[in-house]
């Protein structure tokens, strides 16, 4: 745009998530996280560009076009919880009718109390209660919103799921149920023998420890640390200054908040974008750090800092 300027939401974010996996994307928000999911699916604005390759198996998500992404991907090959579940909802139809359809196009179930049977038993999947199957999405807290949202989610049973803050609005047993059945639906059994995978992201630490097998942490639209959830959230802990971070800022932990807010992605500088929040920090994160072993960090704790 004549004008304008270019702010790379995300940048050099290199990850997979293989069959049979959950991998937790977690971070601030304004980080970059639901702008990712945006790319994979094809939904960011029409001035948004991406480069480098977004693959499930042998299609590229970043290049496909519009007419595969939504005949052949959105629901099917990848099923989507929204970050803002009642702004996709149709606002003049009720649940049911959303359940209803969802499950006769990607299903092929056909006939009205067949459609309504698995209408019932899509939302008690997700925990929807099913006396408000005939209502509105106005009518629908956000909790609610949210179980119809991963309702429909589900439906397909997709190989890759991605969900993006699943588990907004919900009290904490909803939180667990949530996470179990997203939990369950990773390891069922595939009818094509190809597994099932999912990308959650998740502002809720507790939530991703209770279901994820790897976290990657998000800072500044960068993927600062890669690792292993038991090493995350064991006596390890993370390297990554902001991981650590993080992690003590959870009330069962120090309840103590990282310093300084973070940085705005259209005024980074070259160096690492959380120096200036860092205790760490030396003239030697002036320079951009390099990813090594998963971690992008000048001065990333190793064990030896950890029993210390």
């Amino acid at each position: 745009m004549p004008g304008g300027r270019r702010i790379a939401a995300v940048t050099d974010a290199h990850f997979d998530v293989a069959a049979g996996e959950c991998l937790a994307l977690i971070g601030e928000s304004g980080c970059g996280k639901s702008v990712l999911a945006s790319a994979l699916l094809g939904l960011l604005p029409a001035n948004a560009r991406t480069a480098g390759e977004a693959r499930l198996g042998d299609l590229d998500l970043l290049a496909a076009d519009e007419r595969t992404l939504a005949r052949t991907v959105r629901g099917r090959l990848i099923g989507l919880i929204p970050q803002s579940p009642a702004a996709h909802l149709t606002p003049v139809r009720t649940v049911r009718s959303h359940l209803e359809e969802t499950v006769g196009t990607l299903t092929g179930t056909r006939g009205r109390a067949a459609l309504r049977a698995a209408a019932v038993t899509a939302a008690e999947r997700a925990a929807f209660p099913t006396d408000h199957l005939d209502r509105h999405p106005h009518e629908l807290s956000g909790g609610l919103a949210q179980r119809a949202a991963t309702a429909l989610a589900l439906v397909g049973d997709a190989p890759l799921l991605l969900a993006d803050e699943p588990t907004t609005g919900l009290d904490r047993d909803l939180v667990d149920h949530t996470v179990d059945e997203l939990r369950r639906h990773v390891d069922a059994d595939d009818p094509d023998g190809t597994g099932r995978a999912l990308l959650m992201i998740t502002h809720d630490l507790m939530a991703a420890a209770r279901i994820a097998d790897r976290v990657a942490v998000m800072y500044a639209g960068r993927i600062v640390e890669l690792t292993d959830a038991e090493r995350f959230f064991g006596t390890a802990g993370p390297q990554h200054p902001y991981s650590r971070g993080l992690l003590q800022a959870l009330p069962d932990r120090a309840f103590t908040p990282i310093p300084g807010m973070p940085p705005e992605l259209g005024s980074l500088t070259d160096g690492c974008a959380f120096a200036p929040r860092c205790e760490r920090a030396t003239d030697a994160c002036t320079a951009l750090p390099p990813t090594t072993g998963g971690i992008a960090c000048h001065h990333p704790h190793v064990p030896e800092d950890i029993r210390a």
